[in-house]
């Protein structure tokens, strides 16, 4: 992907990175992205269908986004 390509010239900085990163680290930021949504949402449409469908729109829109960026600026 083109967005991660740009920064492909520091993979030894990515691997110490991943050295102290720990796959709690992506479960507590997909956790706040539910929590800000939930509160983001009317009061009338907070339960976990409606949440369900607008973080699914929000992550399926996002990775569409990178996909297209990727044809646009070229892959790795």
């Amino acid at each position: 992907m083109a967005y991660f390509a740009s920064m492909k010239g520091d993979d030894e900085s990515f691997d110490k990175m991943r050295e102290l990163l720990s796959p709690a680290q992506v479960d507590h930021s997909v956790r706040q992205a539910l929590q800000m949504c939930w509160m983001m949402l009317p009061k009338d449409k907070r339960n976990a269908d409606e949440l369900e469908s607008q973080f699914r729109r929000i992550v399926d829109r996002a990775l569409k986004d990178m996909r297209e960026d990727d044809q646009t600026f070229g892959a790795s």
